[in-house]
């Protein structure tokens, strides 16, 4: 039985998340659904993360079995005629290895945040980022993002429904650079506690309005409170921007 790796990119506008939740459509549906219309098969896909309502991806990945075997090619443009009209594309198909799985084999996952930082109301960008009309000062909050990268509790920007068993996260990196009108805040780590993302990406904003100083970021973490913690960034401005994988062996 073949596996294959899938690469997608999505709007998560409209959708209920990447996983099957039974009160509305999921991502993880419609490459079912899309599936079952190429080949007859109804499996289950496998996502290496799961992003929430209205999070979108540039690149999240999935693995799935298939009974018979189909060139890359061939599936990739299949899945995406049957995907029409969801917004939802497979931009890579690739033969994986029988034990390879998108979740576990993962070995980190790089999230993207995205704030438009200008007086007028976006157009192209609506639901796409986060739009803030006061100046934020982005070199403070790239200094106090500095403070949050490491092995840490990150308690104070966790989910409180957040099912993980420890709190316990190692952020590699936590970015903050702007381009223009747009602030991009690049967070990379192995795996995430469930709204940490877009916890600390409220914090740091509250840092680039003035409310807060980059040392007071610093003890919002030491102090492992969530009532302390800024709001919770909404979710249309997030996005799956990379999962990585171990290079193939020789």
């Amino acid at each position: 039985m073949p596996r294959y790796r899938l690469t997608l990119e999505y709007d998560g506008t409209g959708f209920v998340g990447w996983q099957h939740q039974g009160d509305g459509r999921s991502v993880q549906e419609a490459l079912e659904r899309a599936v079952e219309r190429f080949c007859g098969e109804q499996i289950r896909v496998h996502g290496a993360g799961r992003t929430d309502s209205g999070v979108h991806a540039l690149a999240q990945c999935c693995h799935l079995d298939l009974a018979r075997q189909a060139a890359p090619d061939v599936l990739r443009d299949a899945l995406n005629a049957h995907l029409r009209p969801a917004p939802v594309t497979v931009l890579d198909v690739v033969e994986a290895a029988p034990t390879f799985d998108a979740r576990r084999d993962a070995t980190a996952r790089v999230y993207l945040y995205r704030i438009l930082n200008r007086r007028a109301p976006p157009a192209l960008a609506r639901k796409r980022a986060w739009h803030l009309p006061r100046p934020l000062d982005a070199a403070a909050m790239a200094e106090a993002a500095r403070l949050l990268e490491g092995t840490h509790d990150f308690t104070t920007f966790r989910a409180a429904k957040c099912q993980a068993a420890s709190p316990v996260r190692t952020l590699q990196s936590l970015a903050v650079s702007r381009r223009g009108e747009e602030i991009a805040i690049r967070a990379w780590a192995r795996s995430f506690l469930h709204h940490q993302v877009r916890a600390m990406v409220g914090t740091l904003v509250e840092v680039g309005e003035g409310r807060r100083t980059p040392a007071d970021v610093g003890a919002l973490l030491a102090a492992c409170e969530r009532s302390l913690c800024g709001p919770t960034a909404p979710a249309w401005g997030l996005y799956l921007e990379a999962v990585m994988y171990p290079p193939p062996r020789g």
